[in-house]
């Protein structure tokens, strides 16, 4: 069965009440609980210190607050440890706050960023994190970047459970009026210690995980971004680069890949993109059925699946441009060293 029609189903199932619907059937269980004994030997060989607090004003210089200027923009970032930047030391170093220092810097305007992401978190405890960020007085955010998936796949969440959860949530922020992005399940398969058949069955898994998030995620009016190379090709080629020293959360520099993938999609959403939502052909670009764009695009990282006209979805790779990053942009509130070390946006694809 392709992945599409899995995909379709787990959504379906989802929407529908559906109980559990396998990603990987019943093929060679004996040899890959013996894989999952020794994966759970290796994996996590370090010790990931605790992410950092990164929540704060980023992008200072342009002077919220003074004549005519506008008032920040909020963002919120929602998920589990990937989110939160775990394995990384520096606040700086963070998706939320590169993510914010981009996009101040796009939009020309301060960005006040709010991390309610759960290390460990799995797509029910986002029902928690959403109810946290709309309980704020100053309400809601005006862009959420949500990053889940990989431990629904390790705990063997039913992805039927899993998506439901994740709709409901995108659902709740979108009524609310906030403009959403998810970062789909990354490709588990490309962690290092990791050995076959486990490697394959956890590629299938988090691949088809990641389309049906799509496809949920499209229907309830948000925008998501393919994460599979966050521990894809280029992570299993350079993983001592990639990974952080746990062997399975990234490191300072694997996170700024992930938030160059990201932050052109959160601007986009808020209209603040050069780039506009149209096919660009020669970049691949084009106008699918939304289970079929969400299967091409959990193959490729950074592949952005936006919503059209129903049933339709417009699969687009968009340019990662060179950024102006100001002094001040980085530097949370009352911290100013907080930046020191943060990777800048400065690769082009």
């Amino acid at each position: 069965m392709s992945r599409a029609r899995v995909a379709r189903r787990i959504a379906a199932g989802a929407a529908y009440g559906g109980g559990s619907i396998g990603l990987l059937g019943v093929a060679a269980v004996g040899v890959l609980l013996a894989e999952v004994a020794l994966a759970k030997k290796s994996v996590g060989g370090g010790v990931a210190p605790l992410p950092p607090g990164a929540e704060g004003r980023y992008g200072r210089s342009y002077g919220s607050g003074q004549p005519g200027s506008e008032p920040p923009l909020r963002l919120a970032l929602l998920g589990d440890s990937t989110a939160a930047g775990q394995g990384v030391r520096r606040a700086g170093q963070t998706p939320g706050a590169l993510i914010a220092s981009g996009l101040a810097a796009v939009a020309e305007r301060p960005v006040d960023l709010r991390n309610v992401a759960l290390s460990g978190a799995r797509s029910d405890d986002l029902e928690r994190q959403v109810s946290l960020l709309l309980a704020s007085p100053n309400g809601p955010p005006d862009v959420c970047v949500i990053m889940i998936g990989a431990n629904d796949v390790t705990h063997r969440m039913p992805a039927t459970q899993s998506v439901r959860c994740l709709a409901a949530a995108v659902r709740r922020l979108r009524t609310a009026g906030a403009e959403v992005v998810v970062g789909t399940c990354p490709d588990l398969g490309t962690i290092e210690p990791v050995y076959q058949p486990l490697r394959w069955l956890a590629r299938r898994a988090s691949r088809q995980l990641a389309a049906a998030q799509t496809i949920v995620v499209i229907e309830q009016g948000g925008r998501t971004v393919s994460l599979g190379d966050l521990l894809g090709p280029e992570f299993a080629a350079n993983p001592r680069e990639m990974f952080g020293v746990d062997n399975f959360h990234p490191s300072a520099e694997g996170y700024a890949t992930a938030a160059m993938a990201v932050l052109p999609t959160v601007c986009a959403a808020l209209g603040m993109w050069p780039e506009a939502d149209r096919i660009d052909v020669a970049r691949r670009e084009n106008m699918l059925p939304v289970a079929k764009a969400a299967a091409e695009a959990a193959k490729e990282a950074g592949t952005e699946v936006t919503g059209a006209r129903a049933p339709w979805a417009l699969l687009k790779h968009r340019r990662r441009r060179r950024l102006p990053v100001p002094d001040a942009v980085g530097a949370v509130e009352g911290d100013a060293a907080s930046a020191e070390g943060a990777p800048r946006f400065s690769r082009e694809p």
